[in-house]
């Protein structure tokens, strides 16, 4: 019943060789040595151990020179601003907060260290600078203020205004 019957090759099994241009165009099918029996043909062919066609030679890509050369334009990278980089007064806050609250600036000071964190989670680099920048000021003025009435306090405990 099967005489008369031209055996195909099947196709490659694994992945296939080579680069787009070269897969489109598949190379010629070299002819069977005659020297095969047809039973030994069809072993070649139906072998699933094989990763590609035996009967297929195995041609290098000619566009591996491009390849190298070539960029793939939809291929996009993020990169991300190192946020680690911008301080955001947390501790410093925190102390000016409990500690020397001048005026409520060691409250303005701590709700601007924590915009500090909340733009750093965000990659908001611009943002995260200009907080730091304003969360510094307030610190440093809370800082300044309080310590500046300290040691009037002190001063004045030490020398009443009823010696002069």
């Amino acid at each position: 019943p099967f005489e008369g019957v031209a055996w195909t090759p099947r196709p490659p099994q694994g992945p296939p060789q080579g680069c787009f241009a070269c897969i489109a165009k598949p190379p010629a099918l070299r002819q069977a040595s005659p020297v095969l029996s047809p039973s030994s043909a069809v072993y070649l062919m139906e072998s699933k151990s094989c990763k590609r066609d035996s009967l297929r030679p195995a041609v290098p890509c000619k566009h591996s020179v491009e390849k190298k050369t070539m960029t793939n334009p939809t291929t996009v990278i993020e990169i991300y601003p190192d946020t680690t980089e911008v301080n955001d007064y947390y501790l410093w806050s925190i102390f000016n907060f409990v500690y020397l609250n001048f005026c409520c600036l060691g409250f303005i000071a701590l709700a601007y260290s924590l915009k500090v964190r909340d733009k750093k989670l965000l990659n908001d680099l611009n943002g995260a600078v200009e907080d730091a920048k304003t969360a510094r000021l307030f610190n440093i003025t809370s800082s300044a203020l309080a310590t500046f009435c300290i040691i009037l306090i002190f001063i004045f405990l030490r020398y009443p205004l009823t010696d002069y």
